[in-house]
């Protein structure tokens, strides 16, 4: 199986991205209602290409032809969109440009299963760093355990709690906020790419 190339996303990801976004919806991890149509377009002046991190691999059954993890061009025509993760500043405040948050991530049905989660992730703590940040966040739903797992196991670290936060589906859900070094001090955990 090939690794996921990963690269940043051009205003032509639009239909392919809003595709994947509602056909992952899914009270697990969405605070908003289902997508119902007609359908707003994915990129808008808040959600810009250069936000997003792209995950392409080769579909099951299509051959091993893929490109490499990591942010760069060139991948083969065989490669289909295989998911996204959304990196931004979490404020425009200067007193902490030195964070980034991840405002979203999911993968396709077919590509679950592949690595794509995880090479997303690891990517983006390449491009936070070359955006200069030395701090990642993030927001998980609290029964959101699969997300959760994977979150600890690439280094990120519970550092609060908003009990009740969200009523879903007939309940309250925690807000759990997470962090993550990325200077490679205390506190970084996880293993890199």
């Amino acid at each position: 199986m090939t690794s996921p190339h990963i690269r940043l996303a051009r205003p032509t990801d639009d239909a392919a991205l809003a595709r994947i976004d509602r056909e992952t919806w899914s009270p697990l991890h969405a605070v908003v209602p289902r997508p119902q149509p007609p359908y707003d377009p994915f990129f808008d002046c808040n959600h810009r290409p250069a936000d997003f991190l792209v995950a392409e691999i080769a579909p099951t059954g299509a051959g091993e032809a893929g490109g490499t993890a990591g942010t760069g061009h060139g991948a083969p025509a065989a490669l289909r969109t295989a998911g996204y993760l959304r990196l931004v500043p979490p404020t425009p405040l200067a007193c902490n440009a030195h964070v980034r948050q991840i405002q979203g991530l999911a993968v396709a049905e077919w590509a679950r299963g592949r690595g794509v989660a995880r090479a997303l992730l690891r990517a983006s703590f390449d491009e936070a760093r070359r955006q200069g940040a030395t701090r990642m966040t993030l927001r998980v739903l609290g029964h959101n355990e699969p997300a959760r797992t994977l979150y600890t196991s690439e280094g990120f670290v519970v550092e609060g709690v908003l009990p009740g936060e969200f009523h879903l589906d007939g309940r309250y859900v925690d807000d759990i906020l997470m962090g993550r070094d990325l200077t490679g001090g205390p506190g970084s955990g996880g293993q890199e790419a």
